[in-house]
């Protein structure tokens, strides 16, 4: 079968980057779905594996990368009871097994969930990354009450025009209480936050908690942060109240702790592998908040967050892909279809 991996660290521009390759057809192990994948979708944890950050031992051998799918389940493990051939899914994948940017793909059935019947491939292949991290953040993480009751509570969402804070806003706004505010800083991507439900959109170029004081909000009771988050902590810490939270999804280098406690500060990470990584005992909860969020799309509650379709998935693609997440100028995701 066909697949694009790529075998070293190298930076997007170079043409081996990322490359086709043929290997054998995988066989499923007892809880294991087979799914032919129709469409992919690129996140920021694709370009940092690719970049090193997950070190690739073994550069005789390629990787295979990919986090986001959806497609059709060609065959089941023996100890499968959630999905038959047939059925079409839709899911995030694991850390620490080949990714969906292949003809075939296994998946442990735990982790999928039935894709909305409202959507086509490609629609939904942008979304079971973004969601499964927007959700876990939003209420196992931040601990937001899942009810529309107005607690006076705010939610500043740093980066709320990427793919995470694109569901995120959606999510908060019709599931929650919450006033939100996001962060976006070119005219076409404030539009899109607002169109997402966000009461409120300032730019995260400038001090956050002068613009927050600009829109007449002195401090927020939760933060999101999805990006720069090194950048923008001390600001975080000034815009948040006593007692306040801090989620977060990126990648700083170094993180203090210690000027959260002034305020009693809670800090919170939030990384969607963890369940597949460690087999949790709740692992399978992942495949509830897909059937959820399924559900809530065929309603007409949350739309899909494309926001530019590559065409076919192929190494060119894929690398041009990759080039507009590491420029950072990306509105919504970047979506794929056929081999």
């Amino acid at each position: 079968m066909k697949a694009i991996a790529h075998f070293k660290c190298l930076p997007i521009e170079h043409p081996d980057a990322l490359v086709e390759i043929d290997i054998p057809e995988p066989v499923p192990g007892p809880r294991d779905l087979l799914v032919e994948v129709k469409a992919v979708s690129v996140n920021p944890v694709d370009t940092k594996v690719r970049q090193g950050y997950v070190p690739h031992e073994d550069e005789s051998q390629p990787r295979i990368l990919g986090w986001d799918a959806a497609g059709v389940v060609k065959s089941v493990g023996s100890d499968v009871t959630l999905f038959k051939p047939g059925d079409r899914v839709w899911y995030a994948g694991s850390l620490i097994r080949p990714g969906s940017n292949s003809e075939l793909q296994l998946v442990d059935e735990r982790i999928v969930g039935s894709m909305p019947q409202s959507l086509d491939f490609s629609k939904a292949a942008a979304l079971p990354l973004t969601s499964l991290t927007a959700w876990e953040l939003l209420f196992d993480r931040l601990g937001v009450a899942r009810d529309t009751t107005d607690r006076g509570e705010t939610l500043l969402i740093i980066g709320a025009a990427g793919g995470v804070g694109s569901i995120l806003t959606q999510l908060a706004r019709q599931l929650t209480g919450l006033t939100i505010i996001g962060t976006a800083s070119r005219p076409e991507t404030q539009t899109w936050v607002t169109e997402l439900g966000a009461h409120h959109v300032i730019d995260h170029t400038k001090p956050l908690s002068e613009e927050l004081k600009r829109i007449g909000i002195a401090q927020v009771s939760h933060v999101a942060s999805l990006t720069q988050t090194d950048r923008h902590y001390e600001q975080i810490i000034e815009s948040l109240k006593p007692q306040g939270k801090l989620g977060l999804i990126d990648d700083p280098a170094t993180l203090d702790a210690v000027p959260l406690k002034r305020k009693s500060l809670s800090l919170h990470w939030e990384l969607m592998y963890t369940r597949s990584l460690y087999e949790t005992e709740d692992m399978q909860e992942q495949h509830n908040i897909l059937n959820e969020v399924s559900r809530r799309i065929d309603a007409g509650d949350l739309r899909t967050t494309v926001g530019d379709n590559y065409g076919r998935i192929s190494a060119e693609n894929l690398r041009r892909a990759h080039a507009l997440l590491e420029s950072g100028k990306a509105k919504g995701k970047v979506v794929l279809e056929g081999f």
